[in-house]
């Protein structure tokens, strides 16, 4: 098992859910934010990005040797739970992987695939998961050159524009099928989903 970092961005509202809470979808029998937990866990410790007290997520999680941190501006998006968590990495870590947690087929095969990258390959600074055909997706794994950078980001644009201005040094990890880019937003895409796991 690595010894990066693997944070879990689970701090956002499911706008598009209508109400309902894409991360507490049952998925094999727990909530899908406590199974891409555990497959993280899988892989490294975890760094859960968490809405701010009360909510139900935090219940989610309970027994799991993750650490829990808030996002006091969580509304803001998806960059106000990186730069939290960044803050929280251990002083000694020499990367992080980021990895949204709202992806259902992700296995942590496929992260212990983008550590091991990083690991070895010391002549790109970002590794990032891709489609089976090449897309880049999720997880995404920064050097520790570019904490700095992520720590400054603000909006809801991700980590994108620190990507884009690496461009140079990104290396694409493919990964089975499309999992590193299927993410269900919506309970159209949740019933469509469970579909054609059933068929």
């Amino acid at each position: 098992m690595s010894t990066i970092p693997i944070i879990l961005l689970a701090a956002g509202q499911s706008r598009r859910m209508r109400g309902a809470d894409k991360l507490l979808q049952q998925e094999d029998g727990m909530p899908l934010l406590r199974r891409a937990a555990q497959i993280a866990l899988g892989a490294g410790p975890v760094i859960v990005a968490l809405p701010p007290e009360p909510h139900e997520r935090y219940a989610a999680l309970d027994g799991l040797a993750v650490q829990k941190v808030p996002v006091p501006d969580a509304a803001e998006g998806m960059n106000a739970s990186l730069r939290t968590a960044v803050q929280n990495l251990p002083p000694d870590a020499a990367a992080v992987i980021v990895l949204l947690a709202d992806l259902p087929e992700l296995t942590t095969n496929d992260i212990k695939k983008i550590a091991h990258s990083i690991e070895t390959d010391e002549d790109f600074n970002i590794h990032r998961g891709a489609t089976q055909d090449g897309k880049p997706g999720h997880p995404v794994a920064f050097d520790r050159s570019l904490f700095e950078e992520l720590r400054g980001l603000s909006g809801d644009e991700g980590a994108q524009v620190i990507v884009k201005r690496h461009k140079d040094t990104v290396k694409l990890i493919p990964l089975e099928g499309e999992r590193a880019r299927l993410d269900l937003d919506t309970p159209e895409a949740w019933a469509e989903w469970r579909a054609k796991q059933q068929t």
